[in-house]
């Protein structure tokens, strides 16, 4: 069974950094490509993030230059450092498989970005 805990989130000013991790069992971690996705109130979730496998990242427009994804086979983790934090990158922050290959979600990690 797959389980995914993310950690790292917080209250944090406009400008301000947060780095959020995730740590993930019940799969060959290194085989797998990862995401970052986040859910703010009254919107669809939606993926900000991306490594694959083989360490290939991608982003969403409205985090690129901001956010860094990264990963550790040796350690099941998959970390984004956001940095220049914006109000609207207020939401629940979630990792998990792409496309097909999501499983169930975590619990995701709180992010309120304040003004």
């Amino acid at each position: 069974q797959v389980q995914l805990v993310e950690s790292g989130g917080g209250l944090v000013q406009a400008g301000g950094s947060l780095r959020l991790s995730c740590t993930v069992s019940g799969i060959i971690f290194s085989l797998n490509d990862m995401g970052w996705y986040r859910q703010a109130p009254g919107k669809q979730r939606e993926l900000v993030a991306s490594i694959t496998s083989g360490g290939s990242t991608n982003y969403a427009d409205s985090v690129k230059g901001r956010f860094t994804i990264s990963r550790d086979n040796a350690k099941n983790t998959v970390t984004l450092q956001m940095n220049s934090l914006k109000p609207e990158d207020t939401a629940v922050y979630y990792c998990n498989l792409l496309g097909l290959r999501m499983v169930g979600w975590g619990q995701g990690t709180q992010v309120t970005v304040s003004s």
